[in-house]
């Protein structure tokens, strides 16, 4: 008879869901949902750093923190002060490359970083630079013998891998980090020259023209700097239409699918025999933004902190827009600020029931993220708690919002040891994890994981699925694609009540089982061999037999 009672025990741990046999918590879908609906409202108007609409951000965050209990890590309040600096480029902007007369916004968009009134470039030299790479360790060099002094780059978008994705060249069809444009953009200041644009393509870009000419309008924000990071900057960056690059260079003589070959197969530079003249004003605000903190204290190991990081900003309202000129960010990120605070609340319910966890958990929504994560950015250089003491990170940017997945997506796949924690709850879910579908645009490095993982801190970024549970899950989710296509960093990103809000609960669930096993023991992950990261913090050594 014993047998049997113990045998039937087993039937029914067996019979359980993955999560309720794992863990007892219990996401509400309806406190997620009405979350998202209020960050992602008109009344937040995008909520743009600087802004009214980052005012209402403030309030809403540090009011769910103050109602959950957390610890004020400051001691007063839960804000941590971002010091930034806002430029804004007039759009009444006088651009010509070669014989080519420039319109902004459709043509070419440029910025300033620079505390100046106005800015103005007078036929300065173009030179093509190939994809802008100085790297050392691959033996690669663009600007190799090449003086950049009052001249003007063209930069290729990605890197080199990207057009030989089978081949040894870089990270082969996975970008690296010399393919991101902010890469490109501080390569080139540290090279002298003035002036610095980046050629945009859509596939190797990851995004359509639209995303960068929305991006880059109006107020740019960034980290105030030092005099000598200004000094050293370029005066002026940003991106070219492709169609108009293609023209450009038909004009120097030179045919770009031809160049664009050379460039992938060894390291180019080119002078164009054309010149740049730019002049546009600029206007500067210095302020503070905010990062929002909140802290759940362990116990034995109270010194130790994991980390959740998601961005509250989106790029905010674009008032010289006619009919919907706000940026609502429900996707992006107002799903992610959401999904923090719902699992913020479970382990605040999981301590009282509980009574305690070893390690302490730290819940950071960053400002900035969209302008270059520049929160995560001033968290990692000004840390409120010892970096050398930070675990984990677990990240949060735009949750799945069409349903269950049979796979379970981690962005950058195979760089640390927190990885496995990810893989083994989402095995409980019976979902395989896997790497993102296009590793080429860079997903891993363009969100506020990688601020900590620069500093040797291993950070995931994980979440979704390509791969519906069923048909029925199938033919919804290919519907909703349609209605929500081009809305990445759009107008149209906004909340819908037909969102199916069952796969993000299930990923929640992922992160919560994850962080609270690693919260309970004594292991310090560390990053695989082979990365670029291994050496800021080594994986454990294979265990001999």
């Amino acid at each position: 008879m014993r047998l049997f009672v113990l045998g039937l025990l087993l039937i029914q741990i067996i019979a359980c869901s993955p999560n309720e046999a794992v863990s007892k918590a219990v996401f509400d879908e309806s406190d997620f949902r009405q979350d998202i609906k209020i960050l992602s409202s008109d009344k937040f108007e995008g909520r743009a750093p600087n802004t009214h609409g980052e005012k209402l951000t403030l309030q809403f965050l540090t009011h769910a923190f103050t109602e959950m209990g957390l610890k004020k890590p400051n001691g007063k309040d839960y804000l941590q002060a971002v010091p930034m600096i806002s430029y804004t480029a007039s759009n009444d902007q006088v651009i010509r490359l070669g014989d080519m007369n420039l319109r902004s916004g459709q043509d070419i968009m440029l910025n300033s970083r620079h505390d100046k009134e106005r800015i103005d470039i007078e036929q300065a030299p173009l030179v093509f630079v190939g994809y802008g790479i100085n790297a050392p360790e691959y033996h690669w060099n663009d600007y190799r013998d090449l003086d950049m002094k009052g001249k003007v780059a063209l930069i290729l978008v990605n890197d080199p891998g990207f057009a030989h994705p089978n081949s040894p060249l870089f990270d082969g069809k996975a970008m690296s980090y010399y393919g991101r444009w902010t890469y490109k953009f501080e390569e080139a200041s540290r090279q002298g020259a003035l002036g610095a644009i980046i050629i945009h393509q859509t596939q190797p870009a990851g995004y359509p023209w639209s995303v960068v000419s929305n991006s880059w309008n109006g107020p740019q924000q960034d980290l105030r700097p030092n005099k000598n990071d200004i000094n050293n900057r370029i005066l002026v960056e940003g991106w070219l239409n492709f169609d108009k690059a293609k023209q450009l260079f038909k004009q120097a003589g030179l045919p770009f699918q031809n160049l664009l070959d050379r460039a992938s197969a060894s390291e180019i530079s080119l002078p164009l025999n054309m010149t740049a003249s730019i002049s546009f004003k600029n206007k500067v605000n210095y302020s503070n933004s905010y990062n929002v903190i909140a802290t759940l204290p362990g116990t034995t190991q109270a010194d130790e902190h994991i980390i959740f990081t998601a961005h509250w900003d989106h790029i905010g309202t674009d008032k010289q827009k006619s009919g919907d000129n706000i940026y609502n960010g429900a996707v992006d990120n107002a799903s992610g600020t959401a999904g923090m605070l719902a699992i913020a609340r479970e382990f605040v319910q999981l301590v009282k029931d509980n009574g305690h966890l070893a390690r302490s958990l730290t819940f950071i929504a960053t400002t900035g993220e969209e302008q270059g994560l520049l929160g995560s950015r001033y968290y990692v250089e000004h840390p409120i708690y010892p970096l050398s003491q930070t675990v984990a990170v677990f990240n949060l940017d735009s949750t799945n919002i069409y349903g269950p997945t049979t796979d379970y997506i981690i962005v950058g796949k195979g760089k640390s040891e927190l990885e496995d924690y990810l893989v083994k709850n989402a095995s409980l879910q019976q979902r395989h994890a896997i790497s993102e579908a296009k590793p080429e645009v860079g997903g891993f490095f363009r969100s506020d994981h990688f601020s900590f993982v620069k500093k040797g801190i291993p950070a995931v970024f994980a979440g979704s699925g390509n791969h519906p549970i069923d048909e029925a899950t199938a033919i919804k989710k290919a519907q909703m694609k349609k209605n929500v296509q081009g809305c990445y960093h759009n107008t149209c990103d906004e909340y819908r009540e037909d969102w199916d809000l069952r796969g993000a609960l299930e990923d929640l669930s992922i992160y919560f089982n994850a962080a609270n096993e690693l919260a309970s023991n004594n292991d310090w992950p560390g990053f695989y061999k082979g990365t670029e990261f291994y050496s800021l913090r080594p994986a454990h050594p294979p265990v001999s037999d």
